[in-house]
C-alpha cells in the first residue's frame, strides 16, 4: 500500500518503523504470547528509536509530532504482524491527555518516561454497566473528609470507588488513568473527571479476564475500594469534564483503525504471496478473477480506510476537536470493516491452509474482531453519524 498525502518525514517514518517491524515479525510475537510474556524487547527498541513518544511533546522528551506519525507506528508495526496494542493506551490516550492538560508536575513526572518507555499508563472507563458510556459510569469521586493525609492545608484527598471491565495492560502498568465521576456543588450531577491511580495504590485491586482472544496484553476487571488519591491525583480541570475525556477518546479511535488497518494489510501481504505461488491448474490462483477480484477489493477498502484516518489525525493535530471526533469515528468504523474483510478473504484465498498454525491467520479471525467491538461498537458508531452528522432524531 503506497502512502499518501504524508510528507516526507512521514513517509520516513513508515519505512524506518516497518523495518523494525520486520526484524520482529509474527514469529516473534506468537512466541511471546506462548510463553505469557509481553514483547519487552521490541517495546524497548521502539522506545529506544523514539517511536513510542512521536506524539509527545519536545520539551517533555517526545518527538513533537501528533497523532498522525503515532498511528504510522502502529500501522506498519501491525503490517509486519507485531502490533503494540499499548500505543493505543499509554501514549495516545494517557500521554495525550496529560500533555493537553495535565499540571507542570504531572508532565515532568510522565511524559518523559511515557516517551522513552520506562513507564506505561493503562486507561480505565469501560463498566460493566455502563460499557463507555460516560454519562452512565458509576465509579464516583469524593472529596475526603479529613482533609489531607499529609496533613497539609491544600485541597483535600479524593476517594474513588467503583469497578472497571476489559482494561489493557494494568498488569504491566505503573498508573491507570481511571474516568471517574464527580459531584458539581452548582447542579449536584455528575461529571466525568481522570485520576492517576499508582498501581499499588490500597484498595486498587485486578481480576485478569480469562479471553478467547490470544494477545500479548492481557484484560482485566478492576476493582476501587475506596481508593484514597491526593489531590494532585487529578488531572486537568474538575469541570472540564467531557472535553478532556474526548481529548483521549479521539486518539484512541483513530490508533484503533491504525491498528486494523496494520492486522489488514499483514493478513493480505500472506494471501498475495499465497495466490502468486500456489498453482492448482497451469496458472497461479491469484491469475484467476474468483480469487484476484476480492484480494483488490480487500486492499481498496483499507486504502480508503487509512484516508479517513489521516483525516482525522491531520484534524486533531490541527486543533479541531469536533471535526476529529466526527473523522475518527468514521475512520475507526472503516478500518474495522475493511480489517475483518480482509482476514476473512485472506483465510479463505488460503483454504485448509488458512486454518493451520504454518501460515499464522487462523488466530486474526477473532482477532480482527476486536475493532468492530473496542473502544465502541461500530453500532454506537452509526448511532453517532446518524445523529451528528445527518442529524436524525434519536431513538433513545
Amino acid at each position: 500500500m503506497a502512502p499518501v498525502l504524508e510528507t516526507e518525514e512521514h513517509k520516513a517514518l513508515r519505512a524506518a518503523v516497518s523495518a523494525l517491524g520486520n526484524r520482529y515479525g509474527r514469529a516473534y510475537l506468537d512466541k511471546v504470547i506462548a510463553e505469557k510474556a509481553h514483547p519487552t524487547e521490541l517495546w524497548a527498541e521502539a522506545a529506544k528509536l523514539g517511536y513510542l513518544g512521536v506524539n509527545l511533546p519536545e520539551a517533555y522528551g517526545g518527538g513533537g509530532g501528533g497523532i498522525a506519525d503515532l498511528s504510522i507506528v502502529l500501522e506498519e508495526l501491525g503490517a509486519a504482524g507485531c502490533p503494540l496494542l499499548m500505543l493505543v493506551v499509554s501514549p495516545a490516550i494517557c500521554g495525550t491527555v496529560i500533555a493537553r492538560f495535565g499540571t507542570e508536575q504531572q508532565k515532568q513526572e510522565w511524559l518523559p518516561a511515557l516517551a522513552d518507555g520506562t513507564r506505561t499508563m493503562a486507561f480505565g472507563i469501560t463498566e460493566p454497566d455502563a460499557g463507555s458510556n460516560s454519562h452512565r459510569i458509576t465509579t464516583t469521586a469524593r472529596r475526603a473528609e479529613d482533609g489531607r493525609a499529609d496533613g497539609g492545608d491544600g485541597p483535600a484527598d479524593w476517594i474513588l470507588t467503583g469497578r472497571k471491565v476489559f482494561i489493557s495492560g494494568v498488569d504491566i502498568a505503573d498508573a491507570t488513568l481511571i474516568v471517574g465521576r464527580t459531584a458539581d456543588a452548582r447542579t449536584g450531577k455528575l461529571k466525568p473527571c481522570l485520576f492517576i491511580v499508582p498501581r499499588d495504590a490500597p484498595g486498587f485491586g485486578r481480576r485478569q479476564i480469562d479471553m478467547e482472544l490470544h494477545g500479548a496484553e492481557k484484560q482485566f476487571e478492576l476493582t476501587l475500594d475506596d481508593v484514597r488519591l491526593p489531590a494532585e491525583a487529578l488531572v486537568g480541570d474538575e469541570d472540564a469534564g467531557l472535553l478532556q475525556l474526548f481529548a483521549g477518546l479521539n486518539p484512541e479511535r483513530i490508533m484503533t483503525a491504525a491498528f486494523a488497518i496494520g492486522m489488514g494489510r499483514y493478513a493480505l501481504s500472506k494471501a498475495l504471496a499465497y495466490a502468486r505461488e500456489r498453482t492448482v491448474w497451469r496458472e497461479p490462483i491469484g491469475a484467476h478473477q474468483a480469487i484476484a477480484h476480492p484480494l483488490a477489493q480487500a486492499h481498496i477498502e483499507l486504502e480508503l480506510a487509512r484516508l479517513m484516518m489521516q483525516k482525522a489525525a491531520h484534524l486533531y493535530d490541527a486543533g479541531d476537536d469536533a471535526g476529529a471526533g466526527e473523522a475518527a469515528n468514521m475512520a475507526k468504523y472503516a478500518a474495522a470493516e475493511a480489517c475483518v474483510k480482509a482476514v476473512d478473504q485472506s483465510v479463505h484465498t488460503l483454504g485448509g491452509n488458512g486454518l493451520t498454525g504454518e501460515f499464522g491467520l487462523a488466530s486474526l479471525v477473532t482477532a480482527s474482531r476486536v475493532a468492530r467491538i473496542a473502544p465502541v461498537s461500530r453500532e454506537m458508531i452509526l448511532n453517532y453519524v446518524s445523529h451528528q452528522t445527518l442529524g436524525l432524531p434519536k431513538s433513545y
